[in-house]
């Protein structure tokens, strides 16, 4: 039988590890919408992406079932921290303990709550951001995290292509997730603090980059 792409990608780049595995096995057999989770091939790019940036501070809006805040945990180069928000609190009897079993226990924090109240009360600053939240409020994630990136720091965003909702021409006005990811990638679009590239990988992966105060 001839290999579907998927797979032939997936057998031709890094494994995602039994653990990895696992937990995305555990995720299809006990938690609903469990295409949320990041999986093989996008969790080996937010590894590598954290690999060439080095950011010694990670947040992370939308830890659900943990997968890609390990892949970005893996990559992180010594003393490094991923900052994890996941404002359903059912979520973490689920996730907390696939986090503090795995290796990289040590560099994740998870915290349990609506990262736009928390955030800004913890006075942390980051170097790096993965914003996989509720997608209606995309626009008031990347205004708060802009806030508190440093220069050069990186923001990546998933589904911001939305199955193609994106581009319909009238959208239906109840669909508040569609508006959402429109909203953000106009507000990202126009502005001219960061450079961008949207990757149609997967949902649509769009890499931002903060430009220091010499390139403004």
């Amino acid at each position: 039988m001839r290999q579907t792409l998927e797979e032939y990608i997936a057998a031709h780049i890094d494994p995602e590890g039994e653990y990895l595995h696992a937990l995305y096995r555990d995720t299809h057999l006990r938690l609903l919408y469990p295409r949320m989770a990041s999986g093989h091939l996008q969790g080996r790019i937010l590894k590598m992406l954290v690999r060439m940036i080095r950011p010694q501070t990670v947040l992370e809006i939308g830890t659900y079932s943990g997968y890609s805040a390990l892949c970005m945990a893996e990559g992180l180069p010594e003393g490094g921290v991923v900052h994890t928000f996941e404002i359903n609190d059912e979520q973490e009897v689920f996730t907390r303990p696939w986090i503090e079993g795995s290796a990289y226990a040590d560099r994740i924090r998870m915290h349990t709550g609506d990262a736009l109240e928390m955030v800004p009360e913890m006075g942390l600053t980051f170097d790096m951001a993965y914003i996989d939240g509720d997608k209606r409020k995309y626009a008031d994630y990347y205004r708060m995290v802009m806030e508190r990136l440093t220069e050069g720091g990186y923001i990546v965003a998933d589904n911001t292509l939305w199955d193609g909702h994106v581009t319909e021409e009238h959208p239906s006005p109840s669909d508040l997730q569609t508006a959402g990811i429109r909203e953000f990638n106009d507000l990202v679009a126009a502005d001219k603090r960061v450079e961008k590239v949207i990757l149609p990988l997967r949902d649509g992966l769009t890499v931002i980059r903060k430009k220091t105060a010499g390139e403004m």
